[in-house]
C-alpha cells in the first residue's frame, strides 16, 4: 500500500515524471481524509491539511508534521515517535493512547486535546499550548515542558517524573495523584492547581507560585521549596521530610498534621499558618515568623529556633 492510496479520490497529485510522492503529499489537502493504519512513516506532510483527518493506528513515525493542521483529527493508538510537530495545530484532536516518545511539540497547539494514557516519554513541549487538555494516565517522564500553558489541564495519574516544566503555566491544573518525582518545576505557577496525594519526591520548586494549592497527603519530601510561594496553600497530612522551605512564604497555609521532620523552614513566613498536630521534630526554624501560627499538639522536639519556646504548642 503506498502513502497516497488511501487518500480521498479527490487529491489531485501532481503530473510529470518530477512529481514525488513527497511533493505530492505536501500539496495535498487532506481535510477529513481516512488515513486509517496508514503507512506514513518518515512522510513530508509539512504544513498538510489534516483537519478532522480519521489517522487511527496510522504510522507516522519520524514523519514531518511541521505547522500542519490537525485540528479535531483522530490519532487515537498513532505511532507518532519521533515525529517533528513544531508549530503544528492539534486543538480538540483525540491523541489517546498515541505514541508520541522523542516527538518535537514545540510551540503546538493541543488546546482541549486528548492525551488519555499518552505515551510522551522525553517529548519536547517547550511553549506547548496544552490549555484544557486531558493528559489522564499520561507518560511525560523526561518530556521538556519548559514555558509551557497546562491552565486548568487534567493530569490526574499522570507520570511526570524527571519532567522539566521550568516557567510552565499549571494555574487550576489537576495533578491528583500525579508523579512529579524529581521533577523541574522552576518558577513555574500552580496556583489553584489540585495536587492532593501527588508524588513530588525530590522535586524542584524554587520560586514557584503554589498560592491557594491544594496539596493534602501529598509527598514532598526532600523537595527544594526555596522561596516558593504557598500562601493559603493547604497542606494538611503532606509528608515534608527533609524538605527545603528555605525563605518559602506560607502565611495562611493548613500544614495540620503535615510532617516537616528536619525540614528546612528557615527565614519561612508562617504567620497565621496552622500547624495542629504537626511533626516538627529536627526541624530548622531559625528566623522562621511563626506570629499567630497554630502549633496546638505539634511536635518539636529537637527543633531548632529561637521563637519555638514561645510558640503556642
Amino acid at each position: 500500500m503506498t502513502i497516497l492510496s488511501r487518500f480521498s479520490t479527490d487529491v489531485a497529485l501532481w503530473e510529470g515524471e518530477a512529481a514525488s510522492v513527497k511533493e505530492a503529499v505536501y500539496a495535498a489537502l487532506l481535510d477529513r481524509a481516512d488515513l486509517r493504519g496508514a503507512d506514513l512513516r518518515g512522510a513530508d506532510l509539512w504544513g498538510a491539511d489534516l483537519e478532522n483527518a480519521d489517522l487511527e493506528g496510522a504510522d507516522l513515525t519520524n514523519a514531518d508534521l511541521t505547522t500542519a493542521v490537525l485540528r479535531g483529527a483522530d490519532l487515537t493508538r498513532a505511532d507518532l515517535w519521533g515525529a517533528d510537530l513544531r508549530n503544528a495545530d492539534l486543538t480538540g484532536a483525540d491523541l489517546s493512547s498515541a505514541v508520541l516518545r522523542g516527538a518535537d511539540l514545540r510551540n503546538a497547539v493541543l488546546t482541549g486535546a486528548d492525551l488519555t494514557r499518552a505515551d510522551l516519554t522525553r517529548a519536547v513541549l517547550r511553549n506547548a499550548d496544552l490549555t484544557t487538555a486531558v493528559l489522564r494516565g499520561a507518560v511525560l517522564t523526561g518530556a521538556d515542558l519548559r514555558d509551557a500553558v497546562l491552565r486548568n489541564a487534567d493530569l490526574t495519574g499522570a507520570d511526570l517524573s524527571s519532567a522539566d516544566l521550568t516557567r510552565a503555566d499549571l494555574t487550576r491544573a489537576d495533578l491528583t495523584r500525579a508523579v512529579l518525582r524529581n521533577a523541574v518545576l522552576r518558577n513555574a505557577v500552580l496556583r489553584n492547581a489540585v495536587l492532593t496525594g501527588a508524588d513530588l519526591e525530590g522535586a524542584v520548586l524554587t520560586g514557584a507560585d503554589l498560592r491557594d494549592a491544594v496539596l493534602r497527603d501529598a509527598v514532598l519530601s526532600g523537595a527544594d521549596l526555596t522561596g516558593a510561594d504557598l500562601r493559603n496553600a493547604v497542606l494538611s497530612g503532606a509528608v515534608l521530610r527533609d524538605a527545603n522551605l528555605w525563605g518559602a512564604v506560607l502565611t495562611g497555609a493548613d500544614l495540620s498534621s503535615a510532617v516537616l521532620s528536619s525540614a528546612d523552614l528557615t527565614r519561612a513566613d508562617l504567620r497565621g499558618a496552622t500547624l495542629r498536630g504537626a511533626d516538627l521534630r529536627g526541624a530548622d526554624l531559625w528566623g522562621a515568623d511563626l506570629d499567630g501560627a497554630d502549633l496546638t499538639g505539634a511536635d518539636l522536639t529537637g527543633a531548632a529556633g529561637p521563637k519555638v519556646e514561645g510558640s503556642s504548642a
